[in-house]
Parts: C-alpha cells; sequence; structure tokens
C-alpha cells in the first residue's frame, strides 16, 4: 500500500515540472526582454520600498545612494556569474551544485538553506500582501488573509515560469506608474533639495551595515540566478538583463524608499505607501509584491525538488512541491515573521554569500566537471556522476560565514562572500597537491 501510495506522489502531474532535475531544452528558452521583465519585477515589489524606507530611516539620502551603489555592484557580480552558469547549462542552481563544488550531499545542504531561507522570505512577502488587503477590504483577520494571498501566489507559481511571465507583465508596468505617481503626489509637497540633505529621522545606520542590508535583501536571488537565466538563450543576455533589473531595481525603487522615508519621517512601508499614493497606490504595490513571492515559491520548489531526489531517491513533481510549501509559507506569515526583517536580512548577508563564492570557483576556476558537463549537454543529459561529498567545501562554508559575521572590519557581506572564493580555492589546491592530481574529487556515486 505505502509503495502504492508513493508511486501516485511521484506520478502526480499537476501544474508545469519545469525541467526541475533536468536541463532546459534550448527549444522551451525565452528572449532576454520575457526574463529580464522578471528580473526587475523581483526587484521592483514592497521589499525594495522597505528596504529603502529602512535606510532613509536611518542614513542621510547620499549615504544611503552609496550604500545601495556598493550592494547593487555585489549583487550584480555574483548574479551575472551564476547566472551565465545556469545559462550554459540549463539547471536550476540546487541541481548544478551537484557539479559545482557541493556534490551529492552538499547540493542537498544549499537546497535546504535556500529552500527554507525562501519560505521565510515567502512569508515575510506575504504578510505584507495580506496587511495591504486587510488595510483596503478589512473583514477578515490579517492571519486570514494570510492564508488566502498565499495561495493565490502558490496557485501562479504552480503553473511555472510561462504563468509568473504574465503576471510580470501586468504588475511591473503598474509598480512603475505608481513609482511616478508617488513621487509626483508625495514628494511635491516637499523641497526635493531639502530631502536630499535632510539628517536621518530615526536612529543612525552605518554604511557597512546599510551595504549589507542591500546585498543581504537579495543575495539569496543573485545565488539562485540560474534558476532564472536556465531559460536564457546566452551568457549575453544574462547580462543585459542582470545590469538593467538590478540597476532600476535598486536605484529608482530604492532612492524612492529612502525619499518617502524622509517625507514623512517613517520607516513603516505600509504607511509611506497608503499616505502617499492611497488606496489605488496601495492595491497596485499589493500587487507588485506577486513578482518577488512568486520567484521566492518557485525557487524553494526547485529546492525541495532536488533535496527529496538526492536523499531518498523520489523524482517528486515541482507542482505538488509547490503547494506544500506554499501551505508552510503562508502559516509562517500568519505567525508574524514579518517583525524579524531586519534581523533576517542581516543573517542572509553573512551565510547565503559562500554558496555563490565556491560555486563560481569551482565552475570557472577550478572546472573539475566541466568536461562531463559539455559532454552531457550535447546528449541533452545531465553528467551520470557525481561527488558524495565535498569536505572542503562544508569547512570554506562554514569559515567564511564565521568570518563574515565576526569581522567588524568592512562590509561584512563582501567579507564572506570573498573569503568563501578565496579560501576554497586555496584548500582545493593543497588538496590536489597531497593528492598529486589537479582536479581532486571526494568519491563519486552514479545517479
Amino acid at each position: 500500500m505505502a509503495t502504492t501510495i508513493s508511486s501516485h506522489v511521484e506520478g502526480a502531474q499537476i501544474g508545469h515540472d519545469d525541467y526541475a532535475l533536468t536541463r532546459v531544452p534550448e527549444s522551451a528558452r525565452y528572449s532576454w526582454v520575457s526574463v529580464a521583465v522578471q528580473r526587475f519585477g523581483q526587484l521592483s515589489a514592497l521589499s525594495q520600498f522597505l528596504l529603502g524606507a529602512t535606510l532613509g530611516f536611518g542614513m542621510s539620502f547620499w549615504d544611503a545612494f552609496w550604500a545601495i551603489t556598493l550592494g547593487a555592484v555585489i549583487l550584480e557580480v555574483v548574479s551575472i556569474l551564476t547566472g551565465i552558469a545556469g545559462q550554459r547549462e540549463g539547471l536550476s542552481t540546487t541541481v548544478l551544485g551537484r557539479w559545482t563544488g557541493f556534490g551529492k550531499f552538499g547540493s542537498t545542504l544549499i537546497s535546504l538553506i535556500i529552500a527554507v531561507s525562501l519560505v521565510g522570505w515567502f512569508g515575510i512577502q506575504n504578510a505584507v500582501f495580506a496587511e495591504g488587503v486587510h488595510a483596503l477590504i478589512g473583514g477578515l483577520p490579517v492571519w486570514a488573509w494570510c492564508f488566502i494571498t498565499g495561495m493565490v501566489v502558490t496557485l501562479i507559481v504552480v503553473y511555472g515560469f510561462l504563468s509568473m511571465a504574465w503576471t510580470a507583465y501586468i504588475t511591473v508596468p503598474a509598480f512603475l506608474a505608481l513609482a511616478g505617481y508617488s513621487i509626483v503626489s508625495a514628494l511635491s509637497q516637499h523641497s526635493l533639495a531639502e530631502l536630499m540633505t535632510s539628517p536621518p529621522p530615526g536612529p543612525k545606520l552605518s554604511l557597512a551595515a546599510g551595504t549589507t542590508l542591500v546585498a543581504g535583501g537579495f543575495i539569496v536571488g543573485a545565488v539562485i540566478t540560474p534558476d532564472m537565466t536556465r531559460f536564457n538563450r546566452s551568457p549575453w543576455d544574462v547580462v543585459k538583463q542582470t545590469v538593467v533589473g538590478v540597476t532600476l531595481g535598486e536605484y529608482l525603487i530604492g532612492l524612492i524608499g529612502v525619499l518617502l522615508a524622509h517625507a514623512v519621517k517613517s520607516a513603516d512601508v505600509i504607511h509611506i505607501v497608503t499616505s502617499t499614493s492611497g488606496v489605488i497606490g496601495t492595491l497596485v504595490l499589493i500587487s507588485a509584491t506577486l513578482k518577488i513571492n512568486d520567484w521566492n515559491l518557485y525557487s524553494a520548489s526547485l529546492g525541495f525538488a532536488n533535496l527529496i531526489d538526492t536523499v531518498w531517491g523520489r523524482k517528486i513533481n515541482r507542482g505538488l512541491i509547490t503547494i506544500l510549501v506554499g501551505l508552510v509559507g503562508s502559516i509562517l506569515s500568519a505567525a508574524g515573521i514579518l517583525q524579524q526583517f531586519q534581523g533576517f536580512l542581516t543573517m542572509l548577508g553573512v551565510t547565503i554569500p559562500p554558496l555563490a563564492g565556491i560555486m563560481v570557483v569551482d565552475y570557472f576556476i577550478l572546472r573539475r566537471y566541466r568536461a562531463e558537463l559539455e559532454e552531457s549537454a550535447a546528449r541533452g543529459t545531465i553528467p551520470e556522476r557525481m561527488e558524495t561529498w565535498n569536505p572542503v567545501m562544508l569547512v570554506t562554508w562554514i569559515a567564511s560565514s564565521y568570518i563574515g559575521y565576526k569581522v567588524a572590519w568592512g562590509i561584512p557581506t563582501l567579507n564572506a562572500l570573498f573569503a568563501a572564493g578565496l579560501l576554497y580555492y586555496v584548500l582545493m589546491k593543497l588538496v590536489a597537491q597531497l593528492q598529486g592530481r589537479p582536479a581532486p574529487r571526494f568519491g563519486e556515486v552514479e545517479i
């Protein structure tokens, strides 16, 4: 009986699986504009207003500008490098991790870290979504709206990349219209020069802390870029969409948040939005929340799909996983996870970047599995063998996360990222010398 139920679960076809555990074929790739709209959509959301308002509440305009600049550079470099790897191989972040330093069980670890982090992000965004709906409609308590709004996003994600693209085509232009309206309606009542030179209305935030908030706020998005760029057609497409999406998202949306925080003297994004744009503005901003939350849920489902496959050898349909993860995220949002927003960002700012540092060094510099990846790509499959476990990766991840968390000098996010890349390269070279071969591998297993 148990075996029968298990086989039915594995064979369940709900929504679109979207090549969760295989390469995306060339025939299923999209133009860079289609992907770029979704990339910008990830950064044109309430979270960016909230981030900008947090910066503006504790920093002057120009200090916030430099924090956004430094954070955006980190995000663009990481996104482009991981994104090109994903585009070339047509694989999601967690599946690609099997052959870029993490191995079978290491990819399970990053699947768990990324998926759990994204479920947390889903809860944060969904709580904002639900609070906005509650403010406009009322009737049900906020926790009940959390379940309703969570299931709306889940329904979109169940049908995969195509339905998410159409959602972006609607919500992104609407958000841009709102952003312009917010500037005219709210900032026209203040002197722009005054807002740009006024002191922060709240407790002072340092440049390092501000940069960490910016980079930490989207570092998970940068690390999981392959989930999106595997649908791109060329590396140049990855570069174009990243530069356009990240630059517009961070500067346009983030700096508007900074100015609005200075104008209304508050870091409360809901208060800022409703006090500047009214009912229509709130409705559009709520719809814009979809464009980051759908990707949170989408990538979380890919992470769990890889985890289940590597640990239990079960290939569960991504649509089914999406429904289950959506329910969990909705429960977290109803439980009030939004209150941990700033602490959550700071934690992500130092624990997630090492994953990208390891992947980039292994794929582009050490190139330990590039030959197998290229050979299998020609057949439209994935390599038949992979490492069971890479202890150097684990040591690197723990040490660089600790460095990012403990070292007070500089920018914690950047410290963790560079420490991971450098430490992983040096340790792998030392192991190579001890083993007497150029590309050390730590045991292999057939898929």
